[in-house]
Order: structure tokens, then C-alpha cells, then sequence
């Protein structure tokens, strides 16, 4: 089993980044295979609406979503985080999950996914539901763990001195690592659940 890990923080080791290394510890000890992508710190632009994906199965741009796309289809495991900007994920990190659950073709079904927020003080629980909008619309289960998925720090480096918050990363890679077990069990049994074709209810006067 195999989980791509995408900060979406613009530092690359900056305390988005220990959260979610805390997070992937757990994982590669319970033997899951992660791969770390740093994409806060590129030019990823907005989704303008073209069609073009709906016609080419990628985006019209071509940067690091249409790079990561095929991993992410690979995986069993999506795992994100971002910094508390407003009170919100991070624009670029916001941009690339748009267009990257629109743009891809391909089943999310019951892949596993979790988010995690870093933040100064305020902020995190909203960017932390935010962020787990993209899982509960492409049936995709979302990993709790003791509290929300949040770690706190303003200078570099200083997450580390959050006690609670990495005890809640420690928690939030087991029991990743454990759903994301379960399920591949379940679909060797039982199979996945029958997918179901998607019907958008339009009212017009």
C-alpha cells in the first residue's frame, strides 16, 4: 500500500512539514510506502473552467497536477496539509486540489484520505474542514484522530515544541495506516461497493 503525502506549504521543512512527516513515521512503521511532495513553494494556477479534462483526461495546464495525478491514482492514501492563511488552506494548495479532483477521470473510491492544518494560533479547524471536502465528495474515507488534525508553530521548526499536536499526528498515521489495512481486506473479500453513476439534479424556472 502506497500514500502520497502533498504539502502544500511554500517551506519545504517548515512546520506544515513536521506535522505531516510525524504523520508518515507512523505509516512506513505499520510497512505503507509514502512518497513527500512539497508543492506550496510552485505556480500552480486556478481552474478556468475550459473543459478541457472533461475531453483530454488532464488538465489543460500542464504543471504539478497532471504530474502527480498518476500517483495519486496509484494510491491508496491521500495524505495533505497546509498552513492557516485567513482562516483557510493556502491558495496554491486550494488551486491544485480543485483542479486535481476535477481534472482526473479515475475512481477515488475508498481511497483513504487526511488532511492536516498548521497554524499560529486560530484557524485550524476551519481550513481543516476545507480540506476534507475534496474526500467526502469523491467517496473517499476520512481519517480522525484524538483532535483535529491540527499542529500549532509560528517560526520554523517550532511544531516541534507541540506536544499535543504531535501526539494527535502519531494518532492520525495509525489509524490511517489501520483504515486504509482494513479496507484493501475488505475489497480481497468483498470487493468495493458498487460505484454508483453520478446524477447532477439541475432546477430551472
Amino acid at each position: 500500500m502506497k500514500v502520497l503525502i502533498i504539502n502544500g506549504s511554500p517551506h519545504p521543512e517548515g512546520n506544515t512539514a513536521i506535522g505531516l512527516r510525524e504523520v508518515e513515521k507512523e505509516l512506513n512503521k505499520a510497512g505503507i510506502e509514502t512518497e513527500f511532495v512539497t508543492i506550496g513553494n510552485k505556480d500552480i494556477r486556478g481552474c478556468i473552467a475550459c473543459g478541457y479534462c472533461r475531453t483530454h483526461g488532464c488538465c489543460v495546464f500542464k504543471d504539478a497536477v497532471n504530474e502527480l495525478a498518476p500517483k495519486f491514482e496509484k494510491a491508496d492514501g491521500l495524505l495533505i496539509g497546509s498552513p492557516v492563511y485567513y482562516a483557510q488552506p493556502n491558495a496554491t494548495l486550494t488551486a491544485f486540489m480543485q483542479r486535481l479532483f476535477y481534472s482526473t477521470p479515475f475512481s477515488k473510491q475508498m481511497k483513504v484520505g487526511a488532511s492536516v492544518a498548521c497554524c499560529r494560533r486560530g484557524g485550524a479547524s476551519a481550513t481543516f474542514d476545507d480540506l476534507n471536502k475534496f474526500f467526502t465528495i469523491s467517496e473517499m474515507p476520512v481519517v480522525s484522530s484524538t483532535y483535529w488534525n491540527s499542529i500549532h508553530g509560528l517560526t520554523q521548526g517550532e511544531a516541534k515544541q507541540d506536544a499535543e499536536g504531535l501526539r494527535t499526528m502519531q494518532v492520525l498515521g495509525r489509524n490511517m495506516a489501520f483504515l486504509m489495512t482494513g479496507i484493501s481486506l475488505a475489497k480481497k473479500e468483498a470487493g468495493l461497493p458498487e460505484e454508483e453513476v453520478h446524477i447532477a439534479t439541475n432546477f430551472i424556472r
